[in-house]
């Protein structure tokens, strides 16, 4: 081959390889996204903040309106009722029969006028919270005694005298509905339904000087209970009032020489001041009264 053809050759394997660097190359699947090095960007939700407190336990978030509700605080203490004998228990205990008669102790308010706040708080008093023999033997609640008129059956229990004859129901509710009964149809009780649907402090005093009780502490006794676990909130719900909680004042400390009177039909704070020759002043600071009302039956002192 002559030196000529050879060099023609040389150019066109030269040429070739040329075409053949610049073509471009066809891809026929795509790119894994995963293996760029391009930042992959996510949407994350801001947490919403929850707060926690002593005072509110509930975590709320700003959009809730959260109703704020006053719940009295009670310890699980002890203590002694009298019944018709002497029974301990547990504040859980009380606070559990309230939960149990107080449907029906509003259905009689509703009746017969009765404050439930009376009717639960006798109750309580007098059944020992439903602990009490008479409760717990013929579910009689009230420790009502047969009386001339009584058919029904009946139990013997020695009360203010050996084997006295004492109703027996057969469920708690018939001993309620009858306490009510007996309230409202004997006329010495009849000064009672005179005094507000809600004034609890009068019907306790009330049923004392109407006789229902021997004890001279049953008013306070039986107020004492009202407050501590607030049972006047149900008259408010029956009369649909706003119920506003009862502030319980000190118990009153008493001397050797004291000198109470029973306030009978007529009086007020001014009479009684004027027949002890006391101010008005003092004989509010003396039995802790914050007004000048004073309700029949109750013990004020004087000296």
């Amino acid at each position: 081959m002559s030196i000529f053809k050879r060099f023609s050759l040389v150019l066109v394997i030269v040429f070739a390889a040329s075409c053949s660097a610049n073509h471009a190359t066809v891809r026929t699947t795509k790119p894994d996204p995963r293996k760029t090095g391009a930042p992959v960007v996510q949407r994350v939700r801001k947490p919403i903040y929850r707060p926690v407190t002593k005072n509110n336990p509930i975590a709320i978030t700003k959009k809730d309106s959260p109703t704020v509700a006053v719940v009295p605080t009670f310890s699980n203490s002890t203590e002694v009722l009298e019944a018709t004998t002497r029974v301990k228990v547990t504040t859980q205990m009380v606070l559990a029969y309230i939960e149990k008669y107080k449907s029906v102790a509003k259905e009689n308010m509703t009746k017969t006028g009765i404050p439930a706040s009376i009717t639960l708080g006798q109750a309580i008093l007098e059944s020992g919270a439903g602990t009490g023999p008479l409760s717990m033997q013929a579910n009689n609640h009230f420790g009502i005694k047969c009386h001339k008129e009584w058919t029904g059956p009946s139990i013997k229990y020695t009360d203010d005298e050996e084997n006295e004859c004492f109703r027996k129901y057969e469920d708690p509710s018939q001993s309620f509905k009858d306490h009510s009964y007996f309230l409202t149809s004997r006329p010495r009780y009849a000064e009672l339904f005179e005094f507000q649907k809600d004034d609890y402090k009068s019907w306790a005093y009330g049923l004392k000087a109407a006789g229902y009780a021997t004890d001279s502490k049953y008013p306070d006794k039986l107020i004492g209970l009202i407050e501590k676990y607030q049972l006047n909130k149900f008259d408010a719900e029956v009369l649909g009032k706003n119920f506003v909680p009862t502030i319980v004042s000190k118990p009153i400390a008493y001397t050797a020489d004291v000198q109470k009177y029973t306030v009978v039909k007529g009086d007020s704070l001014y009479s009684i001041s004027k027949k002890f020759n006391i101010s008005i002043d003092e004989l509010k600071k003396k039995n802790n009264l914050t007004d000048n009302t004073i309700s029949l039956g109750q013990s004020i002192i004087v000296k």
